[in-house]
């Protein structure tokens, strides 16, 4: 059986690597560090198919070093431990010099030495190992047995543990470039011509990029697809020549979403961001757009409903107490009607939190209160607040003082309600909107100069 065509054209060189200029260009930074023999530990973060596995692979290649390959997904804390024993035993080996450079014949190579052969250890979605698999490889990064290689295309933020993220440089790969994937069709169109003595023209490549995403696997699985679809006319063969590809018949052979989201993956974050900055910032036509790419890669609805009543009391609180309501009622219709009828009720939610005044003054508040809390730790109750149900509780004076607001006009009664070691202290302060300058006023009028409003 024939390996796929991605498999077929990975590249066996580094001189053949494709894309990441900013890390593997003359004078990057990456490929310094490869020039120098002196080669860190790090973590690859990037989408699917941008060569990060590739690259590993080809950098221990090139300086000769020993390579161990592990999927966070098949493997656990025995295989690991397996691999670092075998590093471990390599490492007592003489070391041998590295190999020429990369770019110049001239430049520097790898210096004779112990790091000379270093194994390298590359992890396949190390985001998948749990924090003990992580911790496992600590004390070897640590010790210099091996340089850790890890591959991830989620925030490693996120999914690397801190002692392993400070441990390691991080690179971000890219999305291929639209130069990046003509090289690609180039080097696929040929290797078919040639496996297949057959020529291949690639007429238009506008729907083959779009479909790829900046994914170099897909690409390629999509030119395979495509050729197979025309080899297995033998009217299309019998002259040893196939019809040209054009957008039209990439689209027509190939029926999967061509939208580029990643539901679970980086991109999703990227979009969530953007549809909450686009309604916070009262942009509606930015915010429905976003809208409209999460669901059409199937995003769960009632996760963006859930972030949309987030956003109803951060980000617009009491200058439209309205807007949580019609949040928490856009949640529940979710649930009751599903997709796709409920894109309509988020249409709606969407434009109206993004049309509405903004205040984050009760996001503001309650964190306030929060650090004050931190900094001064439990202070004690006021003695007039205190609940008193028993004698002995009445006798220590608690609930002694306290003024029933609904005794008095208006329903107020002027009282200490803070701690008296930070009384006075301000941590609501109404928004510049027509609700919240009521509130302001009323509060003005009420509490006189105490709390500056």
């Amino acid at each position: 059986m024939n390996p796929p065509l991605a498999e077929q054209l990975r590249p066996r060189r580094l001189e053949d690597y494709i894309g990441q200029t900013h890390l593997m260009g003359p004078g990057a930074v990456l490929e310094k560090a490869i020039l120098s023999g002196n080669l860190p530990s790090m973590i690859l973060w990037g989408p699917p198919g941008v060569g990060k596995t590739t690259l590993a692979y080809l950098i221990s290649k090139y300086l000769d070093r020993p390579f161990f390959s592990l999927s966070a997904v098949l493997s656990g804390v025995k295989e690991v431990r397996e691999v670092l024993d075998k590093a471990e035993r390599m490492q007592r080996s003489p070391a041998l010099a590295g190999p020429p450079s990369l770019f110049e014949p001239a430049a520097a190579r790898p210096k004779p030495g112990s790091t000379s052969k270093r194994p390298i250890l590359f992890i396949d979605e190390i985001h998948r190992f749990s924090k003990s698999q992580q911790d496992s490889l600590l004390g070897a990064v640590e010790k210099g047995s091996i340089t850790f290689i890890g591959a991830t295309t989620e925030n490693p933020s996120f999914e690397v543990i801190s002692p392993l993220l400070s441990r390691c440089q991080t690179y971000v790969l890219q999305p291929l470039s639209s130069q990046d994937l003509d090289i690609l069709i180039d080097r696929a169109v040929k290797h078919i011509g040639e496996r297949y003595h057959l020529d291949m023209t690639i007429e238009e490549s506008r729907a083959l990029k779009r479909v790829s995403g900046g994914d170099g696997r897909k690409l390629l699985n999509a030119i395979e697809l495509v050729a197979g679809e025309l080899m297995a006319d033998p009217a299309n063969t019998a002259e040893g020549k196939l019809p040209p590809v054009t957008d039209k018949l990439v689209t027509s052979l190939i029926q999967q979403n061509l939208v580029t989201y990643d539901k679970n993956g980086e991109n999703h974050y990227d979009i969530i961001s953007a549809f909450i900055k686009s309604l916070r910032g009262s942009d509606p036509n930015a915010a429905v757009y976003y809208l409209a790419r999460m669901l059409a890669a199937g995003e769960d609805v009632k996760f963006i409903a859930r972030r949309m009543v987030i956003l109803a009391s951060e980000d617009i609180g009491n200058a439209n107490p309205n807007a949580l309501l019609l949040a928490n009622a856009c949640f529940d219709t979710v649930h009751k009607i599903g997709y796709p009828e409920c894109r309509i009720t988020l249409s709606q939610t969407a434009v109206y939190l993004a049309c509405s005044p903004k205040s984050n003054a009760s996001y503001t508040a309650i964190d306030a209160a929060l650090a004050a809390v931190k900094q001064t730790g439990d202070l004690p109750v006021p003695l007039h607040l205190r609940n008193a149900p028993t004698k002995l509780m009445k006798d220590l004076g608690y609930q002694d003082g306290y003024r029933y607001a609904h005794d008095f006009d208006g329903n107020f009664a002027e009282q200490e309600f803070l701690p008296e070691k930070i009384s006075g202290s301000v941590f609501y302060t109404p928004g510049d909107n027509p609700k919240e300058n009521e509130m302001r006023h009323r509060l003005k009028r009420l509490w006189k100069e105490k709390y500056g409003y």
